[in-house]
This record gives C-alpha cells, sequence and structure tokens, in this order.
C-alpha cells in the first residue's frame, strides 16, 4: 500500500485490499464539516454488452499519486472544502468491489458536492490507472487502450 497524506490531512492511497470507505469517511470527517460526499466507483457485471468476469488494475504508481495529489490541491483551490479521501484499488478486482473511493468533506454540501465530481472526472482523465477487462471469451484494456511504457531513453545513432 502507498499512503500519502497531505494538506488539510488528505488521503491519497493505491491499496491492494477491500477499501474500507467507512474508516475513510470518518477520518477525513471534523466538528466544522456540515456535508460528507462520497462516491463509490465499484465494478460491475456486464462492459459492452458483454458479461465481465473480473477486472484487473494497473497504474504507473508514484505518478498516479502524484496526479491525485495535483487533483487535491485543485480542489482546495477551486472549492471551499476541508478534506479530502481519494483512493484507488489495484490488482484483481471482482464484481461487486470497489475500485475507487473518493470522499469530500466541507462545512456546506453544494461544495462537497461539486468537488467530489471534479475529483472522480479529472482522476478518471489523468490519472495513470489502467482497467483490463476479463470475458469468458479473452480480455481487453478498456477503451481499447494498453498501458503506455515510460518513455525509453534513445540513443543517438551515429552518422554514416
Amino acid at each position: 500500500m502507498h499512503l500519502a497524506t497531505f494538506p488539510h490531512d488528505d488521503i491519497y492511497q493505491l491499496v491492494r485490499e477491500p477499501i474500507d470507505m467507512a474508516a475513510l469517511t470518518r477520518q477525513i470527517r471534523a466538528p466544522g464539516d456540515g456535508a460528507i460526499v462520497t462516491f463509490d466507483g465499484f465494478v460491475r457485471n456486464q462492459s459492452h454488452n458483454r458479461p465481465t468476469l473480473y477486472l484487473d488494475y494497473e497504474a504507473y504508481e508514484s505518478m498516479a499519486l502524484a496526479k491525485m495529489r495535483e487533483i487535491g490541491i485543485q480542489l482546495h483551490e477551486k472549492y471551499r472544502i476541508h478534506r479530502v479521501a481519494m483512493v484507488h484499488r489495484l490488482g484483481r478486482l471482482e464484481i461487486g468491489e470497489t475500485s475507487v473511493f473518493i470522499a469530500v468533506s466541507a462545512p456546506h454540501r453544494a461544495a462537497a458536492f461539486d468537488a467530489c465530481r471534479f475529483a472522480i472526472d479529472t482522476l478518471k482523465r489523468t490519472v495513470p490507472i489502467w482497467k483490463k477487462e476479463y470475458f469468458a471469451d479473452g480480455a481487453v484494456w478498456a477503451d481499447g487502450e494498453l498501458p503506455s511504457a515510460p518513455a525509453a531513453t534513445s540513443r543517438a545513432k551515429p552518422a554514416s
């Protein structure tokens, strides 16, 4: 498990075990808060009209945590919130298991709702985590994409 705490006692994690949503929600709750909004993304039993058996998540872990922290910084800049918990699971996940959990605490519900929506939308778009979907007749990376390899350092060819 990688754990990073950041400003405001925010929580950013990549884990290989089930996500403890209740514990995370308790950790970001404070007396000055009036709302916590959560997002629980979990594995469904079908994708593209095909029955799904299970999923496997991979990440460029150091970059994923850095991007998650960047999202947290943006949340604090854009919305009047208190704390954030953002956790993504890696490895094999069965149907019904939580793959991503986000919780945002704030004095008022509107900021918490807006920040939570921004967090999941931005995470899905920018954080280097890849999902492989397994079906009875094979597997495919989500959206047909393979994880990109880290950029290789190219050596200059001698002039001929």
